[in-house]
Parts: C-alpha cells; sequence; structure tokens
C-alpha cells in the first residue's frame, strides 16, 4: 500500500531538515512529498500537486512579464537575484524529489547540451552585429522607411532579432529625427525586425535554435516557413506604408526644420571584417550539427560529442575575434555594450534550470499533469489541431518568452524532431506562432524591450504597454487570422 499524501510529506519535511538550504525547500517540499512514488508510475494523474514543481519556473516567466514595467529600477538592479532565486528553488525541489544524483546529473545536462551552444551563439552573434555600423543619413519618406524595415527584416535570420535590431535601430532613428510622428515606425520595426524577420533559419530567432539543439533540421525553417513569413512581412509592410504615408503627409509642414542629423556622406557600412565572421557563423552551426565524429565522452550522464565541442569552440573564437579586429569607433557608435547580453545570458540559465521539471511533465503525456492541454491541442495531423497550435503557442509566447513557450510546445507534441518534421503542419504552427506572436508585446521577445528603451533614449514618445498592444492587435491579428486560414485550416 502506498504512503498516505500526509505521511509522505511528513517524511520529505523531516528530510528537508536534515539538509542545508532546508528553508528554501521546505514550501514545495511539503507539497510535493507525495510525487516521488507517483512519479515512477506511468498512471494517470489527476492531483494537481504535480504542478507544484512548476512553480518556480511560472515564478519566473511572471517576473519576466510583470516586473520590468512595474518595478524597473528594481528589476534592472536585482533580476539576477530574482533569477537566482527561481532557479535554487527549482533545483531544491528536485533535490528533494530525486536526491543528489539525479539532480545534478539534470544540472549538467541542461548546462552542456542546452544552455552553453545556446548561449555561445546568441553572445557569438550579438558581438558580430555590434561590430557594424551603418553611417549616413537617410531622410525617412514612406518609401525609404518600407525598404529599412525589409532590409532589416532579412537581416534578421542571418545574425538573428537581437543583432539585426541594434543595427538597424539607429539609422531607422536617424532618417526619422526630423519627424514629428515617428513612433508608428519603431513599433513596426519591433514587429517585423525584432520578431517576424528571423523566422527562416535557427539564427534567426531563439525558439528556432531550440528547435535546432533538439534535432530540427538546419534549413527546415527555410523551405517551411518561407511563405507564411513572406506574406505576413507583404501585408505588414502594406499597412505600415499606409500608416506612414499619412504620418508623412501630416509632418509636412515640419520639413522646413533643420535635421538634427544632417548627412555626413554616402550611406556606408564600418566594421565590414564582420560580414566575413557572420559568414564562418552561417557556417559553422549547419556543418557542427550535421557532422557526425565518432567521438563522444559521457560527462555525468550527458552524451557530450566531439562535434559539440569543435562547433561551440569554434563560435566561441569568430566572437573573440570580431572584438579583436573590429573598429572600436564602430562599436563606440554603436553604444555597444555587454549589458543586454548579459541579462539575456544570466535570465535563460535560470530559465533553462527551472523549465526542466515541467519538461519532464510534459514528457508524461496524457498520463501527466497537462492531458487537457494535450486533448484540447489534438494530436498532430488532426483538422484543427494545426490552427489550435498555432493560436495557443502563439498568444502564450505573447506573455512569456517564446523560447521557453517553443520548447514547451515541442514537447506536448511529443518532443521527437524526426516525427514532427515529417508530419510538418503542427511544428509550422508552432514555429509561427511562438516567432510571429513575439510581436503582440513589449514582453513577447527580448529585442522588443531594447529596441523601445533606445527610441525612448532618442526622444521618441513610445507607446505605453497596453498603448503598443492597440497597435499589435489591430494590425497583427487580422494579418495572423489570414495566415490561419491559408495554412492552418
Amino acid at each position: 500500500m502506498s504512503p498516505s499524501p500526509v505521511w509522505s510529506s511528513a517524511l520529505a519535511i523531516r528530510s528537508v531538515f536534515r539538509r542545508p538550504l532546508g528553508l528554501i525547500v521546505l514550501p514545495v517540499a511539503a507539497l510535493v512529498g507525495a510525487a516521488p512514488a507517483a512519479a515512477a508510475t506511468t498512471t494517470a494523474v489527476a492531483s494537481p500537486m504535480w504542478l507544484i514543481p512548476a512553480l518556480p519556473f511560472v515564478a519566473l516567466i511572471a517576473a519576466l512579464a510583470i516586473l520590468p514595467a512595474a518595478l524597473p529600477s528594481f528589476w534592472h538592479q536585482r533580476y539576477g537575484l530574482v533569477a537566482l532565486v527561481c532557479g535554487l528553488m527549482s533545483l531544491s525541489a528536485e533535490w528533494v524529489l530525486t536526491g543528489w544524483s539525479a539532480t545534478g546529473a539534470a544540472l549538467v545536462h541542461v548546462f552542456l547540451a542546452d544552455y552553453l551552444p545556446f548561449t555561445i551563439l546568441l553572445t557569438a552573434l550579438f558581438i558580430v552585429a555590434g561590430g557594424i555600423r551603418i553611417t549616413g543619413n537617410i531622410h525617412g519618406s514612406p518609401g525609404t522607411n518600407v525598404l529599412l524595415l525589409l532590409v532589416g527584416a532579412g537581416l534578421a535570420s542571418l545574425v538573428g532579432t537581437t543583432g539585426a535590431a541594434m543595427v538597424m535601430i539607429r539609422p531607422l532613428l536617424r532618417a526619422n529625427d526630423e519627424r514629428r510622428h515617428k513612433a508608428h515606425v519603431v513599433v513596426f520595426f519591433i514587429f517585423l525586425v525584432a520578431n517576424i524577420g528571423g523566422a527562416l533559419t535557427p539564427l534567426g530567432d531563439p525558439p528556432l535554435l531550440l528547435g535546432y539543439l533538439s534535432g530540427v533540421h538546419f534549413f527546415w525553417p527555410t523551405i517551411h516557413l518561407l511563405a507564411p513569413t513572406a506574406l505576413v512581412v507583404a501585408l505588414v509592410l502594406a499597412v505600415f506604408y499606409v500608416v506612414d504615408r499619412s504620418c508623412y503627409r501630416r509632418d509636412a509642414s515640419d520639413r522646413g526644420l533643420a535635421d538634427p542629423t544632417p548627412d555626413a556622406g554616402p550611406v556606408r557600412a564600418e566594421g565590414r571584417i564582420n560580414y566575413l565572421f557572420l559568414l564562418a557563423i552561417v557556417v559553422l552551426v549547419p556543418i557542427g550539427g550535421s557532422w557526425k565524429s565518432g567521438i563522444a565522452w559521457d560527462v555525468f550522464g550527458t552524451h557530450v560529442g566531439l562535434e559539440d565541442l569543435a562547433r561551440d569552440g569554434a563560435i566561441a573564437l569568430v566572437g573573440i575575434l570580431s572584438l579583436l579586429f573590429s573598429p572600436r569607433q564602430a562599436r563606440a557608435a554603436n553604444g555597444f555594450s555587454f549589458a543586454p547580453m548579459r541579462e539575456v545570458a544570466i535570465l535563460f540559465a535560470a530559465i533553462f534550470v527551472t523549465l526542466a521539471p515541467v519538461l519532464g511533465l510534459l514528457r508524461l503525456g496524457s498520463n501527466g499533469p497537462f492531458a487537457p492541454l494535450i486533448a484540447f491541442l489534438g494530436r498532430p495531423g488532426e483538422p484543427g489541431a494545426a490552427a489550435i497550435t498555432f493560436w495557443v503557442s502563439g498568444l502564450l509566447s505573447s506573455v512569456l518568452d517564446n523560447a521557453p513557450t517553443y520548447l514547451a510546445f515541442f514537447h506536448l507534441a511529443g518532443g521527437d524532431a524526426t516525427a514532427l518534421m515529417a508530419e510538418g503542419r503542427t511544428l509550422l504552427a508552432i514555429s509561427c506562432g511562438t516567432v510571429f506572436m513575439g510581436a503582440i508585446t513589449y514582453i513577447g521577445n527580448a529585442p522588443n524591450f531594447m529596441v523601445r528603451a533606445i527610441a525612448e533614449e532618442a526622444g521618441v514618445p513610445m507607446p505605453s504597454f497596453f498603448g503598443y498592444m492597440a497597435w499589435s492587435v489591430g494590425v497583427l491579428v487580422p494579418v495572423f487570422a489570414i495566415v490561419t486560414f491559408i495554412f492552418f485550416r
């Protein structure tokens, strides 16, 4: 006979007091005391107690959604502490449930298999993009702005949404600095460059990078997301042109004003050596994923291949070379610093750690606590399942971070990259939903807030959180409805 929940909780509490950090894990231990015995079974789970190990992840995502807007000063000074507390709570819960050995092995796996390659690639792209500076001044007419947004959207799939946003936002602001009505230009920039444009390669957006690391082929997004991405970009640019043309006409009386940044020569790029570094990264990522050396090591249960070490080491070297050989004046003029990347690295460390128990529950499928959600989404290939997956994964991405949302839905769909690529529509829905709908709020994707901060620093009166959503819901939701009708019905 299995022990009662009360007795199991008492045993868990007693074990906690015998270990350090007992005060940290006590609340979690008391609630999940009955979970270890159930974890070994494959029977259906009805108890909400099973969701307790996911609470640190929920708390972290809630902090990401609320604190930057509600308590900006506290968040910018203490986000590392928030990440640390959530990570310790998650590890402590795992420790209580599974013991030292299993927790340590899980932590090593998260770090070596997921977090390290993810962070190295993002950092290298951030460094390379930060060494490219567009000089000269362009006058922000509607046609010119459309061209700048289109170039930025295309660049996003090559250097990532963060990299493309950092390269293109300052030239866009300089092009429109003599205009009175320009906040909408930055809003559409967030739509296209900081989100939608990154849909075509794993380099473009963190969700697709996580898919690549989980076994999705490097060029799968390029082939399968090209048509929906092209449609969304074309429709959003068409709406932008109509809006910007109207604003441009209203700004006609201001055109006699002096340009704050007058032309200083033709438009050109500084730091062009970074084009070579960018090409090197684009080549290294797919080669590193397809080459199998046959040499591997077992690190506390985690398979680490020579090809993985070679890929990550080579990408890190590219980033170092970019720092050494890029013109310093280009980085200085771009306002380059590691602060944004440091924040991303710290927060994603906590996200990966706290997400691990959630993924464990997701792997239980219909036998786990997420059975109702799995039933609602439907099986891959069922009529209507792709449309529901597109909207649910996308809307969650708009209020959560889109990278962990992608990973959660990837595992909800079975977690088998080969099977998902063969079926196609479900993976397409998850990919499109998480990448596209990260644009609906400021918190849907990391570059959104960065672009807003740079624009406000340049004197652009950006919309509030809900003011931005008025734009995104009015422009993007109808576009996504069209995408649903064409690709997911």
